[in-house]
C-alpha cells in the first residue's frame, strides 16, 4: 500500500530504540513471556510513523503490542509531560482492568507516566482534576470522548497526543457508537495531526474494511494508509456441551437453562474460578439466585455482573474474580471484554450465544494468555440449542466468523456531534465539513445533506425554527459557527452519547447505597411492598419517588425480575449456515457421532416421522388444521429479524391474493401465519410469494411502518437532541419523553414530510430492525429451493416453539402454563397432541 507522507510521522532515533529495546525485552523475560512477532512489528510500525489494526485471537498479547509501542518513545523522551496517549474503549467495566494492565509495565520500567480514567463511573472531583492537569494516558469510552470534545479547557491537552488506541474495535463497528468514534477520530486529526491511530479487534471477519472505517480518508478522497498486523488467530478452543440426561424430557423451546442446575455446580466446584455467561441481564440475575440457592456454603463467593447494576457491585465482582475471592461470577456481555491476563478458569454459556463471534469472544475469558487452551462448556436451554451449539462448534473450528458491517449517514450522531463540537469552542462550518467528509459513514453525503444538518442543529430546520429552544447552534454571515449560550451547552453535554434505552429508575437502600438502575416501565408495575430480583438480591420495594426508588432487603420468594429492552438477540447469518448443514445431515440421515446431535436424534426422529427435516436445498412448509384455524408452518431458518419481516410480507401478499387476516409469530428458526381459513398459499406461488421486485413498497405497506418507524425515531430524536433526559432531579420519565418524541413526529410528517430524520427512521426499520439486505438475500433463495410441503395431524417439534411464541405474545392474565393446556384439550386431534404438548411444556 502507498505510504502518504502528511500521515506518516518521524522515525525516532535507532540507537536510543535500541536502549529501550534492551529495557522492554529483560521486563517481558523477568515474566517469562515471549515477545511476539508480530508485537515488534507494530513497535516498528509505530516508530516509523505509521497506524494500523492489530487483529489477532482473545489473550494472544495484542494490549501490549500497542502499549510498548507508545513505552518505547516514552523511554526515549522521557521529559514528555500531559496527554500522550489516548485510550478509547467501548465499555465502562474494562477501564480498571485497562488501566491495571496498562499500569504494571510503567511502574515496573520506573516510568514517572501516569494514567487515568474519565468514564461515567467518574465522580465530580475526578472530572475536575482531570480538566486541569490530565494524564498522561488517559483510558476513556466513546462517550467521555466526546465529552470532552465539548469542554473548552480540555481541547488544548490534545495538541501532544501521540497515540490514540481504539480497543475492541469490533464491538464499535457497525453501530452508532462506532460512527461517534469515527467522527471523533476526524476531529482528532485536526487537534493532534501528531497522533498515530491503532484499532485492537479480534473475532472479526471484514478485518481490512474494519480498518479502513478506522482510517477514513484524506481530503483529497484517497484512502488513509492502515497497516494491518495479524497476530495468532488460531488458538485452541475447547467447546464442550452440559448434556441433559438421556431419560429427561428436555424442553423443545423457551426456559433459561435451569433444568441443568445441578450439572452446572458440579462444573463450578471442579474449577476454581468461573465466569457463567448469560444473554440478557434478566437471566444472571435469576441464575445468580438459583446458584446462591442451590450452594449455600458458597454464599458470599458468587458475583454478579451486568451493566445495570451500580459501579460499587460491578467492581466487587470484577476485585473478586481477579484476586480469587469469588469463585464464580454471573454476567452479561459486560464481561465479554477484557485484558486482565489472570484468567478464569472455565467459561460456561447458558443458551444459545446466537453467534460465532460472541461464542469465541467468551470463550476467550478463559485461558487467557498467550498460548494458553480456552476452555467454554455450553447450557442449552432447550433441545434445538443442542443444535446450535453443535452448529456454531463447527463453523468456529473452520475459522468462520461474521462481519459487522459498519453504518453510513446517520445524521442524528452528525447533528449531536456539531453541536458538541461548537460547544467546545467556535469553528468555520466548512472546515468542518471538510473534516467530516474524511469519515467512513459519512464519505458520500450530499451537499443538500450537510447544509439540512446544519441548519437543523442551528435552528431546528423548517418546522421548528420559530422555537427558540432549538436554536442550539448560530452561524454568522462568515460561517462561523458558535453554540447558543453556555446554558446549551450545559444542558447538550448532559445528553452526549447513542445508548438509548427506556427510561431507568435508581434503585436504591434507605441508607442511600445505590445497587444500579431498572427500567421505569418494570417499576410502573410494582406496588409498595411488591418483592423483586433485583443485584443478587430480594428486594422490596418503599416507594418512588423523583425517579428514585428505595427499597428494603425482603424475605421470601421474589414475585418478578426486572425486564430490559432489547433482550432477544437474532440468529446470526454465519450460524444459520452452520445450522442448516446440520439439518442437511439429518435430512440424509447421516446424523455424525457428535454428542450433542445424537442427544438431539429422537426428537430429529419424531420430526421426519411427522413431517420432514429440511436440507440446504429445501424450503419446509407445514400445514396444521385445528380448533384455532388454520396453521402455516415456515422454516427458512434465517433469524428472528428476517423472519418478523418476511412473515408480514407473506402475510401481506397472501392477502392480496384472497382478502384474510393473520396471526403472526417468529422465531430463529420460522415463522407462524394463522389465520381462520386456510390461506390461498397455492395460488400465490411461487412468483407471487418470492417475488423480490416491489420488496421495499411491500414491506412498508406489509407492516405498522409508521408506528415502526415513530418508535424508531424517539431514539433518533434523542440522539439529534430534540429530546434531552436531563439527569438527577431534571430527569424525564420514559412517558414524557415519549410523548415529545411523538408530537416532534407528528409535527414533521405533516408539516414538514422531506425532513431527513424521518427519512432515516425508515431506512433504520428497514435495515436495523428487518435487516433488510439479509431479508431480500433470503427471499432470492427461497425462489429457488425445494418445496417440501406437509399436511401436518399434530405440532411437530420445528413447529411447537412457535404455538408458544405466539402464546407469549397474546395478552393474558392467566398463566403461560394454564394457557397451554387450554390450547392441547382445543387441538383437534386432542389426544395425540396433548400427549407431546404435555412432555414438552414452556415454561
Amino acid at each position: 500500500m502507498r505510504r502518504n507522507k502528511k500521515t506518516v510521522m518521524p522515525a525516532v532515533s535507532p540507537s536510543k530504540l535500541h536502549i529501550s529495546d534492551i529495557r522492554v525485552n529483560q521486563w517481558f523475560e523477568a515474566r517469562g513471556w515471549e515477545i511476539f512477532p508480530f508485537q515488534r512489528d507494530v513497535w516498528e510500525a509505530h516508530g516509523a510513523g505509521e497506524s494500523g489494526l492489530v487483529h489477532c485471537s482473545t489473550g494472544a498479547g495484542k494490549t501490549y503490542a500497542v502499549w510498548f509501542a507508545a513505552l518505547r518513545e516514552a523511554m526515549t523522551d522521557p521529559d514528555a509531560r500531559g496527554l500522550q496517549v489516548l485510550w478509547v474503549t467501548p465499555l465502562r467495566a474494562l477501564a480498571a482492568d485497562t488501566e491495571a494492565a496498562l499500569a504494571a509495565p510503567v511502574r515496573d520500567l520506573d516510568l514517572s507516566w501516569r494514567i487515568g480514567v474519565r468514564n461515567g463511573d467518574s465522580t465530580a472531583t475526578q472530572r475536575r482534576k482531570l480538566l486541569e492537569n490530565p494524564p498522561e494516558t488517559l483510558v476513556t469510552t466513546p462517550e467521555s470522548l466526546a465529552l470532552l470534545l465539548s469542554q473548552p479547557a480540555f481541547i488544548p491537552h490534545f495538541a501532544r497526543l501521540k497515540m490514540i488506541v481504539l480497543d475492541e474495535w469490533h464491538e464499535l463497528l457497525g453501530t452508532k457508537r462506532g460512527v461517534m468514534v469515527e467522527l471523533a477520530m476526524a476531529r482528532l486529526r485536526t487537534l493532534a495531526p501528531r497522533a498515530r491511530r491503532w484499532g485492537l479487534s479480534a473475532t472479526l471477519g471484514n478485518i481490512a474494511e474494519a480498518a479502513q472505517v478506522l482510517g477514513g480518508f484524506n481530503a483529497d478522497g484517497t484512502p488513509v494508509p492502515m497497516r494491518v498486523i495479524r497476530g495468532p488467530i488460531k488458538k485452541t478452543v475447547c467447546i464442550e456441551t452440559l448434556l441433559p440426561p438421556a431419560d429427561t424430557h428436555y424442553p423443545w423451546a423457551g426456559h433459561l437453562g435451569l433444568h441443568l442446575l445441578p450439572g452446572v455446580v458440579d462444573v463450578l466446584r471442579q474449577n476454581p474460578t468461573s465466569i457463567v455467561f448469560t444473554n440478557t441481564r434478566s437471566q444472571a440475575e435469576i441464575w445468580f439466585h438459583a446458584l446462591e440457592v442451590a450452594c449455600p456454603d458458597w454464599v458470599g463467593k458468587i458475583g454478579l455482573h451486568h451493566g445495570s447494576l451500580s459501579r460499587d457491585v460491578r467492581e466487587a465482582s470484577e476485585s473478586g474474580l481477579a484476586s480469587g475471592s469469588l469463585r464464580a461470577v454471573i454476567a452479561t456481555s459486560s464481561l465479554d471484554l477484557g485484558v486482565d491476563f489472570s484468567p478464569v478458569d472455565c467459561v460456561l454459556q447458558v443458551g444459545s450465544p446466537k453467534g460465532v463471534a460472541r461464542l469465541m469472544q467468551r470463550a476467550g475469558r478463559s485461558g487467557h494468555r498467550p498460548g494458553a487452551t480456552s476452555r467454554i462448556i455450553c447450557v442449552p436451554a432447550n433441545s434445538f440449542e443442542l443444535l446450535e451449539f453443535a452448529a456454531a462448534r463447527d463453523a468456529a473450528m473452520a475459522g468462520v466468523v461474521e462481519a459487522r458491517p459498519p453504518l453510513v449517514n446517520a445524521l442524528d450522531v452528525l447533528c449531536q456531534h456539531l453541536i458538541s463540537i461548537a460547544a467546545g469552542g467556535r469553528y468555520f462550518a466548512e472546515e468542518i465539513r471538510r473534516e467530516v467528509l474524511t469519515t467512513h459513514a459519512y464519505r458520500s453525503i450530499s451537499a443538500a445533506e450537510w447544509a439540512w444538518v446544519l441548519d437543523f442543529a442551528s435552528r431546528g430546520g423548517e418546522s421548528l425554527r420559530a422555537y427558540p429552544q432549538y436554536a442550539r447552534m448560530s452561524i454568522d454571515a462568515e460561517g462561523v459557527v458558535s453554540i447558543a449560550d453556555e446554558g446549551v451547552a450545559r444542558q447538550h453535554r448532559m445528553n452526549i452519547g447513542t445508548i438509548v434505552s427506556e427510561a431507568s429508575v435508581n434503585i436504591r437502600f434507605q441508607n442511600g447505597m445505590s445497587l444500579g438502575n431498572v427500567e421505569e416501565s418494570f417499576l410502573a408495575k410494582l406496588r409498595n411492598g411488591d418483592r423483586f430480583l433485583f443485584a443478587g438480591r430480594c428486594l422490596a420495594l418503599v416507594r418512588v419517588r423523583d425517579l428514585r426508588a428505595t427499597v428494603r432487603v425482603a424475605r421470601g420468594r421474589p414475585n418478578g425480575v426486572p425486564r430490559w429492552m432489547g433482550g432477544k438477540m437474532p440468529l446470526s447469518s454465519s450460524l444459520s449456515s452452520a445450522v442448516r448443514e446440520r439439518l442437511t445431515q439429518a435430512a440424509r440421515g447421516d446424523l455424525p457421532d457428535v454428542p450433542e446431535l445424537q442427544r438431539l436424534a429422537p426428537i430429529l426422529a419424531i420430526q421426519a416421522k411427522q413431517s420432514a427435516i429440511p436440507s440446504q436445498d429445501q424450503l419446509l412448509i407445514e400445514k396444521l388444521q385445528s380448533r384455532d384455524g388454520s396453521h402455516l408452518f415456515i422454516y427458512p431458518f434465517e433469524g428472528r429479524l428476517v423472519h418478523e419481516g418476511l412473515a408480514a410480507l407473506f402475510a401481506y401478499r397472501l392477502a392480496q391474493v384472497q382478502p384474510i387476516t393473520f396471526s403472526l409469530a417468529v422465531n430463529d428458526y420460522g415463522m407462524e401465519l394463522l389465520s381462520a381459513d386456510p390461506a390461498p398459499f397455492d395460488e400465490a406461488l411461487p412468483e407471487h410469494l418470492f417475488r423480490v421486485e416491489g420488496l421495499v413498497e411491500d414491506i412498508l405497506g406489509s407492516m405498522h411502518s409508521v408506528e415502526m418507524a415513530r418508535r424508531r425515531f424517539r431514539e433518533i430524536a434523542r440522539i439529534a437532541g430534540l429530546v434531552q433526559e436531563g439527569v438527577g432531579r431534571n430527569k424525564k420519565s420514559a412517558r414524557a419523553l415519549t410523548i415529545s418524541s411523538s408530537l416532534l413526529f407528528d409535527v414533521f410528517t405533516k408539516y414538514e414530510p422531506q425532513n431527513m430524520l424521518l427519512e432515516q427512521a425508515t431506512r433504520e426499520v428497514l435495515e436495523s430492525q428487518l435487516e433488510q439486505t439479509r431479508l431480500r438475500a433470503t427471499l432470492e433463495s427461497l425462489g429457488t429451493k425445494q418445496l417440501l410441503v406437509r399436511q401436518i395431524q399434530s405440532v411437530t417439534p420445528l413447529s411447537y416453539p412457535l404455538f408458544a411464541e405466539r402464546l407469549r405474545q397474546q395478552l393474558s392474565s392467566e398463566d403461560l402454563s394454564v394457557r397451554i393446556a387450554r390450547m392441547e384439550a382445543s387441538m383437534e386431534h386432542g389426544d395425540r397432541a396433548a400427549s407431546v404438548l404435555r412432555a414438552r411444556r414452556v415454561g
